[in-house]
């Protein structure tokens, strides 16, 4: 039995029920031989063991009341994955997906695009069953509050700085620290992506889908291409994908797909972002109500997908940028975008591409940023707000959207250098993996057995 069989063997046993963090972990060692077998200490020092065992999992009740006065009870989540480079550092969700395994996925995630970034921070990520859709501004509020309550013992601004993530934005994030600020009588950088009134940085709400743009830019220019002109395949209508098409548009390319969880909207003379930024950011409404200004677009059922594969991976385009959700992207949809002519692929959401669509990629010798490395913006600028809160000081946006555009360009010479020292040039999924791991192994390493 091989070493990676031996311990997904024992990761199955020790975390039963857990597929999205198996398959995050499998796709890491695996990626990892070469650098294990160069470097025997990490064995000797017990290194992916260690990393693969959360340092704290903190699963709590959250009770609260609805509107109609019933007692509503959710489960709630953070996981401290590894704080061996910082604060621990990650994102909050709340989705009725959530559960263990998915959480300890993208803690375990993070720990590897932290890393990458070259700044001081650590990996987690948390989360709740609560969806937020559907419910009033006082039921959000009071939900809020209830996973403050619960959470707020184990956070802090030098020891776990929560953000936000799916159905956690501004609204969220202000509920939460007004309820962390009750409880801890303090003011402090506890949370980040918060309203830039009281302490958020300008730019942090663009920044994983500008930092995904400025990704793709990077892979674009190793083989002297610009986006000036091409053509975007994007899913999701989220706070990612909006910021991608934006910043798509700004640098010259042209975004023709979007989707959202009631369908796909196609538009091959190019999106109208800000009309999609009132859609969905102040009306809260369907992708459909986009067709009531521009008769020329079309769109899509999720009734009527066939196969139910979404149907913007089979429009032509020259890069695809996958903001959604994990999994998203599978073998069949990568099949169809090499077959229409896309040579790149930046990956916005957390592992939206499944195993078999990174291998045809990677085969097909196209441009492919892993989201380790693509979509590690969002949590750059939030280390940016770190620092803007520790110094009591406010960045101006141009400063905090320049440094981004360095920090995404660090990352992508990280990895494709990485992957040329081992012999992979161009795979940025091994050089990811490999030049992130290696900053948290040493430091683990360097800072004794615990």
């Amino acid at each position: 039995m091989s070493h990676v069989s031996s311990v997904m063997a024992g990761l199955r046993q020790s975390s039963p029920g857990q597929t999205e963090f198996y398959q995050a972990v499998e796709e890491v060692l695996e990626v990892l031989a070469p650098v294990l077998e160069a470097e025997p200490r990490y064995h000797g020092e017990g290194v992916v063991e260690r990393l693969l065992e959360p340092e704290r999992q903190i699963l709590f009740r959250v009770a609260w009341v609805d509107d109609a006065g019933a007692v509503r009870v959710n489960k709630g989540y953070r996981v401290q994955f590894n704080s061996a480079l910082g604060p621990y550092k990650g994102g909050l969700r709340f989705h009725p997906s959530v559960n263990s395994g998915i959480i300890k996925f993208l803690g375990f995630e993070q720990i590897f695009k932290n890393a990458l970034t070259g700044l001081p921070l650590g990996g987690g990520k948390g989360g709740a069953d609560f969806d937020p859709k559907g419910r009033s501004q006082g039921e959000v509020m009071r939900f809020c509050q209830a996973f403050m309550t619960a959470l707020h013992r184990h956070i802090g601004a030098t020891v776990d700085v929560p953000a936000g993530d799916i159905g956690v934005g501004h609204r969220e994030i202000g509920y939460l620290y007004g309820q962390y600020r009750r409880l801890s009588g303090r003011f402090e950088g506890v949370l980040t992506g918060k309203s830039t009134g009281w302490g958020g940085s300008l730019g942090r709400k663009e920044a994983t889908g500008y930092g995904c743009v400025y990704f793709a830019e990077n892979m674009l220019a190793e083989k002297r291409e610009t986006l000036e002109g091409k053509r975007c395949l994007v899913s999701g209508a989220g706070n990612v994908a909006l910021y991608t098409m934006e910043k798509l548009v700004e640098l010259g390319a042209r975004p023709i797909t979007c989707s959202d969880s009631s369908g796909s909207l196609i538009h091959r003379a190019g999106l109208d972002v800000p009309l999609l930024k009132t859609i969905k950011e102040r009306d809260r409404a369907a992708l459909q109500s986009y067709l009531e200004t521009h008769q020329d677009a079309f769109f899509i059922p999720v009734e009527d997908y066939q196969d139910g594969r979404l149907p913007v991976w089979r429009e032509e385009g020259d890069l695809a940028f996958p903001c959604a959700t994990q999994n998203e992207l599978q073998g069949p949809d990568a099949e169809a975008l090499l077959a229409n002519g896309v040579r790149g692929v930046s990956e916005g959401a957390n592992m939206p591409c499944t195993r078999d669509a990174v291998s045809l990629f990677l085969r097909a010798g196209i441009s492919y940023g892993p989201g380790k490395a693509a979509n590690a913006g969002g949590v750059a600028v939030s280390q940016l707000e770190m620092q803007q809160n520790a110094a009591m000081a406010r960045w101006p946006a141009e400063q905090v959207d320049r440094t981004l555009r360095t920090i995404m360009g660090d990352i992508h010479r990280r990895a494709s250098e990485t992957a040329l020292e081992f012999g992979a040039p161009g795979n940025l999924v091994l050089g990811a993996n490999i030049a992130g791991f290696r900053r948290v192994a040493d430091a683990m390493i360097d800072q004794g057995v615990f």
